[in-house]
């Protein structure tokens, strides 16, 4: 067992606290920080062509327009990745993630753990709570079901099956799986280090750049990391620097993310005694940026 402390000592090293969040909470968060007359619902990207003024993006229902840079932030199925690159074959890992969130108020006053992860021979179980006033519970499982092989975020788990798979486990795993009203269920996937994730003026962020196993939970965390390094590659550039600008945070980030992605898929983290320091103490705000290209 390998004890990780998140309280004000990890916060005086680190310079920030260790927050958990509804990831609707989160959502909500990052949108509100967007002006609303910029996003546009019904627009599936078709089409990428570099023009002398910039870039042209064109959509599934007819509609299209030119921007100076093209970020494909559109996840593991991402459709830039697709047209600058063309196909590739996910790595399908063959274990399934059984993921929910139900009212606390279900375990009838029991108080489980603020953050565990309780590890088996070849499956895991992670839970705590999402609500800052602990009203909501959530937890997510990774255990062998290779048969299963549909991706989706609205797929039905069998509650019965869940618990038989974590039969024997302690007490408080128990506790929880056997208030779970429901689940959902998804296959794991993760890829590769990609050698490149961009052209010209055109590049990728988060999962469509670097997709990883959920084990390390920084999947999301990569994404906003990304995103301040390529605001801080592209401030003060003007139209004729976006191209060296996005090559510039491709070099930043692709070494970090690539560690990520490849610890996460090995699955030890925080199983023994772990260096925790390289994830945490990094601030995408003052790293070093890699020189131009």
């Amino acid at each position: 067992m390998f004890d990780m402390i998140f309280g004000p000592s990890a916060e005086e090293k680190y310079g920030a606290p260790y927050l958990l969040a509804h990831r609707g909470d989160l959502h909500a968060t990052l949108a509100s920080a967007v002006p609303p007359e910029i996003i546009r619902l019904d627009h599936r990207l078709v089409g990428v062509e570099s023009t002398t003024g910039g870039m042209q993006l064109g959509f599934a229902n007819g509609a299209s327009v030119e921007a100076d840079a093209v970020i494909g932030a559109d996840g593991v199925h991402s459709v830039l990745k697709k047209i600058l690159f063309g196909e590739d074959t996910l790595n399908v890992t063959g274990r399934i993630a059984y993921r929910t969130i139900y009212p606390a108020a279900r375990l009838n006053g029991f108080e489980m753990d603020e953050c565990a992860k309780w590890w088996g021979k070849d499956r895991h179980i992670v839970m705590y709570y999402v609500k800052p006033d602990r009203s909501e519970v959530y937890f997510v499982t990774s255990q062998p079901e290779p048969a299963f092989g549909l991706e989706s975020w609205s797929a039905e788990g069998d509650v019965d099956v869940l618990r038989a798979a974590f039969e024997g486990f302690h007490p408080t795993v128990q506790r929880v799986l056997a208030a779970c009203p429901a689940v959902h269920k998804r296959v794991l996937v993760d890829r590769a280090p990609l050698e490149h994730w961009g052209e010209g003026r055109a590049v990728l962020l988060g999962d469509a750049a670097h997709p990883m196993t959920p084990y390390m939970a920084q999947g999301a965390a990569m994404a906003i990391e990304d995103a301040a390094v390529l605001s801080r590659c592209l401030e003060g550039v003007d139209r004729d620097g976006v191209a060296a600008a996005l090559g510039r945070y491709e070099a930043t980030r692709t070494e970090r993310t690539a560690r990520m992605q490849l610890t996460s898929r090995q699955n030890d983290w925080g199983k023994g005694v772990t260096a925790t320091d390289w994830v945490y103490g990094y601030n995408a705000w003052t790293a070093p940026l890699a020189p131009t290209p």
